[in-house]
């Protein structure tokens, strides 16, 4: 789907949606408490509305754009003056490239990539302060939703595991250019600096079995014959390792309930459980040899 503005043709299929509203924008910026030392990394700048802004108050923007057009309109509009050269652009998937050091990341991203940007930004290192980004609402309200709520889910509880995660403010679809199809809102992460001290390979892998059906008992969960497939296989590397012999009646489908009873989770379903609850599962788990990597 494409959009004429401005004489731009814009790909709202790549979730193209130019911020206009000039208060939106500042409430960002504020939000943002940029520093004058600060190096701020912009994902999806467009025309620039935020960029210009932000080149105000900061030392340097890196703002990365996949479309070679946009790039074109952004560098026209800071040419010639004194914020060109505090400019840096990037022109590339966001995804596939790897992140340059900043103290702070401001975006308005196409929404399809939410996700994978969200992780990408938390396994950064080294840390930086902190991200404000634009999302579609329902993305945001589960980014920040407790155990027991509907919107509760993987993402939720992996996003909380290393970062506090506020919600800003709702940004209405007639603030944008064209209008996207859905609400908007904008979320503030700041990673958690030192990060919990858990593998998060480890701690992802189990979260994935636990949410694939959030509302079943973790002992249904875990009966799947993939599931008791995969971690059978790495039990028995981690007991080659360690040079632990496996009895020949050995099955793992037991052990595994074993740990789950030993533990108290084998009746709870992922939709209520909070972080503390699969630190200690996890440990339950690995401290029998059991691991999800």
């Amino acid at each position: 789907a494409t959009k004429l503005v401005k004489g731009i043709l814009f790909n709202t299929g790549a979730g193209q949606h130019i911020l206009k509203n000039p208060l939106v924008v500042n409430s960002i910026v504020e939000k943002a408490a940029l520093r004058r030392t600060d190096v701020i990394l912009e994902v999806g700048p467009g025309t620039g509305n935020l960029t210009v802004k932000m080149l105000e108050k900061v030392k340097k923007v890196i703002a990365c754009e996949i479309d070679p057009r946009l790039v074109g309109e952004l560098q026209k509009r800071v040419q010639g003056t004194c914020l060109a050269n505090k400019l840096e652009i990037k022109v590339g998937d966001i995804l596939k490239t790897d992140l340059p050091f900043f103290d702070a990341c401001v975006a308005n991203l196409p929404y399809q990539i939410s996700s994978p940007f969200v992780f990408k930004l938390l396994l950064h290192r080294p840390f930086f302060r902190c991200a404000i980004l634009m999302f579609q609402r329902e993305f945001a309200l589960r980014l920040v939703a407790k155990p027991g709520t509907k919107l509760y889910c993987r993402l939720s509880i992996n996003t909380q595991l290393l970062a506090r995660v506020d919600h800003l403010m709702k940004v209405g679809k007639n603030n944008f250019r064209p209008p996207p199809k859905v609400e908007s809102s904008v979320v503030r992460i700041e990673p958690k600096n030192p990060p919990p001290p858990i593998n998060f390979q480890e701690w992802d892998g189990l979260v994935r079995i636990a949410f694939v059906r959030k509302n079943k008992t973790l002992s249904a969960a875990f009966k799947s014959s993939a599931v008791e497939q995969l971690l059978d296989h790495n039990y028995r590397i981690h007991c080659s390792l360690h040079n632990t012999e496996i009895p020949e009646n050995f099955k793992i489908a037991q052990k595994i309930q074993t740990v789950l009873k030993n533990t108290g989770y084998s009746e709870k379903r992922a939709r209520s459980m909070d972080i503390d609850d699969f630190i200690r599962l996890l440990h339950g788990f690995n401290s029998e040899g059991i691991h999800f990597s």
